[in-house]
């Protein structure tokens, strides 16, 4: 799809009908979204929406694919196909500029302007959320990835109290971890997990390195000594790992951190959400901070979750798209969902002041990384590079978890796969 086709087709014809339906019969809103967020703190969050979008006389069809990004698009690949495309379906990063491409995307400028999103929304998920400047995604939340949740009980085991700073500190107090019968690093062995932990050492590298790496894909860097320093570094922390680690689930594995029976988890703030949802108490029960980094930076690796529309005929799933957009942008809405969900919102209006305290730290920390030009897209999350690049690095990071792969070999052939896929 050309931008003209975008901009004057039948995409745009039938945003006149999702966003300003008039006159005629009063049409019943029914919605069928597409998602992945099946379980735990994710699903509780969407599910407030659903509850939500009922009360106002909405039908909701729940369509939850488990798994991860990949696993949902696939399944989203196979329903356009067939013609029988969902009326709103979660996409991410590059993939929603693809699928405006593809098959073209609602243009949600009218809803948006009756809102004032774009006075509203954060200012970095504007671009993410557009194409050829029209809105055509409503996000949700900011997720932050690089967070280092730490167990004050297994701290204490070693004479700590607060969480390592460095890598030389974090590699230090795992080893004395493991030396007690401690697990230093909670990981489940599932391949987003494989490559959110990646994700996380390679920004605790450097910023710089990171912008080299993995957004402007620079193939030197990719293939250089601090790329192999990396994987020394991830092998590390796969030797820290538990035998029980295959194919666990992340919130089981974040639940050993909480009981301190584990020391470490680098993942998203989604950790924060599933604890909250399991009674543990930020500050008694895990600690979260800013990652290990090499050069002090205050990078913060974005993952924003939105949510776009197909075009429709039917005036009561048109009804349905229209209504969902404005719940999702509800200042409300984004201040339950998040509370839930572990984030934070989407719109920068939202008072956090009762919030919990790694929310309130995230935003701290989002603003001092946009003052210091250190906020980033997530490639582990679909945000820095389009799903094909991220898929072809996970692929490799999860076989050198899961092998005797040296660190050059991984670094080559991430550089390998990258530039096959440019």
């Amino acid at each position: 799809m050309t931008k003209k086709r975008l901009l004057n087709g039948s995409a745009v014809v039938a945003v006149a009908g999702i966003l300003l339906i008039g006159g005629g019969a009063m049409a019943e809103p029914e919605v069928e979204l597409m998602h992945m967020w099946t379980s735990g703190e994710s699903a509780n969050a969407l599910a407030d929406i659903a509850n939500r979008f009922r009360e106002q006389g909405g039908t909701w069809r729940d369509n939850a694919i488990a798994g991860h990004t990949a696993t949902q698009y696939a399944a989203l690949r196979a329903r356009v196909i067939a013609g029988d495309a969902p009326t709103a379906v979660q996409l991410k990063g590059p993939n929603i500029q693809e699928w405006v491409e593809a098959i073209g995307l609602a243009n949600l400028d009218p809803i948006a302007e009756a809102g004032n999103w774009r006075d509203v929304i954060a200012p970095a998920l504007i671009d993410i959320m557009s194409y050829d400047g029209h809105l055509v995604a409503v996000p949700i939340n900011i997720e932050r990835v690089n967070w280092m949740f730490s167990s004050p009980k297994a701290l204490a085991a070693i004479g700590e109290t607060e969480p390592p700073k460095t890598w030389a500190e974090f590699n230090a107090m795992a080893e004395r971890m493991d030396a007690v019968g401690i697990i230093p690093v909670a990981h489940g062995g599932q391949d987003w997990q494989d490559i959110t932990i990646f994700e996380n050492v390679v920004l605790g590298q450097g910023l710089d390195f990171y912008k080299k790496s993995f957004i402007e894909l620079d193939d030197e860097t990719l293939r250089g000594p601090k790329m192999i320093a990396t994987f020394d570094q991830l092998r590390k922390m796969v030797n820290w790992m538990d035998e029980g680690m295959p194919g666990r689930d992340w919130g089981e594995t974040s639940a050993l951190v909480a009981k301190g029976e584990a020391g470490f988890q680098l993942t998203g703030d989604w950790f924060v959400g599933n604890m909250g949802q399991l009674g543990y108490v930020p500050g008694t029960d895990y600690v979260c901070s800013a990652l290990p980094t090499t050069d002090g930076s205050s990078a913060f690796s974005l993952n924003p979750n939105s949510f776009a529309f197909f075009e429709q005929d039917d005036p009561d799933r048109q009804a349905g798209q229209k209504l969902l957009a404005e719940l999702i942008m509800d200042p409300e809405v984004q201040a339950r969902f998040n509370k839930v969900k572990g984030s934070l919102p989407a719109r920068m209006d939202v008072d956090l002041s009762d919030f919990g305290y790694c929310q309130q730290l995230a935003m701290e920390h989002l603003e001092q990384s946009i003052e210091a030009d250190a906020l980033v897209p997530s490639l582990a999350h679909s945000i820095a590079q389009p799903q094909r690049i991220r898929s072809s690095v996970m692929e490799i990071v999860s076989n050198f978890m899961n092998t005797n792969m040296s660190s050059k070999d991984a670094a080559n052939q991430v550089a390998d796969a990258v530039q096959a896929n440019i």
